[in-house]
């Protein structure tokens, strides 16, 4: 499918346009094989349940992660809220890491139960309350000052490398989502199909076009 040149994007409900509006990743499974599918399929069937995670730091860790990644707080019926925190979950309860942790940081799985456990201590002397229930502009505030910190040491932990951590499990998890795929308008795995129109802006058949203009102040702010 094919979007017409200059006709305007779809607007999800309460949020920005469609930028490859009609392209549904799914519809390439047929072209994938079987392994892959499989794979790629069970990431949209029911989210794996929480082994890892106290459900206290489920709370928290949910409130972070869709503050990191702008999710909606309840699912709107529009599909996009995705199970982060239960993918994060999957990986530590079955020691699937990145194969390495920071020197100066606890392995992965104690390093999000100190980091989780931390962020809801800011929260309970600046706020009074858990992380969980915080307002949303305080769970940003509370996020934000870590990240400010940079080098410096949070709770006797390197900021960066807290932030490194959070950043790149919740990343990992949102952006192995199809989901996520059809909202950057990636075709998923080319194996064992490959690529045939090799080029900058030479799509695929399957493939659908930016529906924002390149100079749109939107496409260039995401």
């Amino acid at each position: 499918m094919s979007v017409t040149s200059g006709a305007a994007p779809r607007r999800a409900a309460d949020g920005p346009p469609e930028r490859f509006p009609g392209f549904d990743v799914l519809e390439q499974s047929g072209h994938w094989d079987a392994v892959t599918s499989g794979v790629v399929l069970s990431r949209v069937g029911m989210p794996p349940d929480i082994r890892f995670f106290t459900p206290a730091e489920q709370a928290v860790a949910t409130a972070l992660c869709d503050r990191l990644l702008g999710q909606p707080d309840e699912d709107d019926g529009t599909g996009t809220r995705l199970p982060l925190v239960n993918l994060i979950d999957a990986r530590l309860a079955e020691h699937r890491t990145d194969g390495w942790h920071y020197h100066d940081m606890p392995t992965d799985a104690q390093a999000w139960r100190d980091t989780l456990a931390a962020l809801d201590a800011d929260a309970q002397e600046q706020y009074g309350t858990g992380f969980a229930t915080c307002a949303h502009d305080e769970q940003t505030a509370l996020i934000q000052a870590v990240q400010d910190l940079g080098s410096d040491p949070w709770h006797g932990l390197p900021a960066a490398h807290v932030w490194s951590l959070w950043t790149r499990y919740a990343c990992t998890a949102f952006y192995s989502h199809p989901t996520a795929w059809n909202e950057i308008g990636f075709s998923g795995p080319a194996y064992p199909r490959g690529y045939k129109n090799i080029g900058v802006d030479r799509l695929e058949p399957y493939e659908v076009h930016d529906a924002i203009p390149s100079d749109d102040p939107l496409r260039r702010s995401r």
